[in-house]
């Protein structure tokens, strides 16, 4: 994954206002959950605190420096804004996070449990699973530590009695992974509900598959 930042600031606002908007549209955060943010310089851009979807402007976003406090007069940022700065922190090559409350990632978050490699779609996350981190307060750093390390070798995971996070190189492929992972989780209940058993694909196919992405579609080319 290589950061692909946008052109100026006022590109990056609007990317992050669309992506919300997107997200919101696609149910992915239902009401006023969920944030959006992109990294920006030292800092970060992020969702305001509370703002209907449809309200955001490019003027809505709110910077966040490098220390992570707000500068100027600025809309309160999203409460989850710390675990946002974390993974930016530990993941360097992460240019956006997607926020989401959507529906059957969430059911699985509430009852704890990480979708493990029942399709190999999973590999989109980046790995063998997607793991379901801790439960901590909204807001806190315990969250915070918990979020960065469940993100450390994944690029989606879970929150216990939460709901989910999706990393990407920007925000519409984050954007991308967040509804992808609502989908296996989706797919993922619903074998869950009739009862059989799930095969999971072993370590050494989830491996193959893994390393097939990494050249899946347009990603390389020969001359």
């Amino acid at each position: 994954m290589t950061v692909k930042t946008p052109h100026s600031e006022e590109a990056a606002r609007r990317a992050v206002v669309a992506t919300a908007q997107r997200m919101s549209a696609l149910g992915l955060s239902p009401g006023r959950s969920g944030n959006v943010s992109v990294r920006s310089g030292d800092g970060l851009l992020i969702t305001p605190s509370g703002i209907a979807y449809e309200a955001l402007t490019a003027k809505s976003i709110v910077r966040v420096d490098a220390g992570g406090t707000v500068p100027g007069r600025q809309l309160k940022p999203s409460s989850e804004m710390p675990f946002h700065r974390a993974i930016y922190a530990t993941r360097p090559d992460v240019g956006a996070v997607v926020h989401c409350h959507s529906m059957n990632a969430t059911v699985l978050a509430c009852a704890r449990r990480p979708i493990p490699a029942f399709h190999y779609m999973i590999a989109a996350a980046g790995g063998a699973d997607i793991p379901c981190v801790p439960y901590a307060t909204f807001g806190s750093e315990d969250l915070s530590r918990h979020v960065a390390a469940g993100l450390a070798e994944r690029n989606a995971c879970l929150m216990a009695n939460h709901g989910a996070i999706a990393v990407g190189a920007t925000v519409e492929e984050a954007l991308e992974l967040a509804a992808t992972v609502e989908m296996l989780a989706t797919q993922y209940v619903a074998l869950l509900s009739i009862g059989g058993p799930v095969h999971v694909l072993d370590a050494d196919e989830m491996a193959r598959v893994i390393a097939k992405f990494r050249t899946y579609g347009q990603r390389a080319q020969t001359s």
